[in-house]
């Protein structure tokens, strides 16, 4: 494979990532394993987000971006891919923490719903004396 092949692999790879950080919470209602590798998922999206930290995807995208002859970008694939389209043009440090704080309650919600549906059900299934 080509370093831009590689680059837009992992641009991808990023991207769905994304996506299951904030939505894999309603997943885990239809399969409920996929809780296994959504919870860390979230604490590890979360943690990125509050710390101000940068994904290492990014780095390798720009390494490989590079290796191509293409240009890098600066900033993390949020503020390069997705702030126009979704951000505020005035995207602040407490923005990135309310935003990570939304994700993580949000699926909070999505799973305490899925752990009562799972009370519900367990209920449902005791023998009655």
């Amino acid at each position: 494979m080509t370093p831009r092949l590689l680059a837009d692999a992992v641009l991808l790879l990023h991207g769905f990532f994304i996506l299951f950080v904030v939505a894999g919470g309603v997943l885990a209602w239809r399969w409920p394993l996929v809780a296994v590798l959504h919870l860390p998922a979230v604490a590890w999206g979360g943690w990125i987000s509050w710390t101000g930290q940068e994904c290492p995807l990014t780095p390798l995208e720009n390494r490989l971006r590079l290796a191509a002859g293409q240009s890098g970008y600066e900033g993390g694939f949020v503020q390069h891919y997705l702030l126009g389209a979704i951000y505020p043009e005035y995207l602040t440090r407490e923005w990135q923490i309310g935003m990570g704080v939304f994700v993580v309650l949000l699926n909070l919600g999505a799973y305490a719903l899925l752990w009562r549906r799972g009370l519900r059900r367990s209920r449902g299934s005791r023998p009655r004396a």
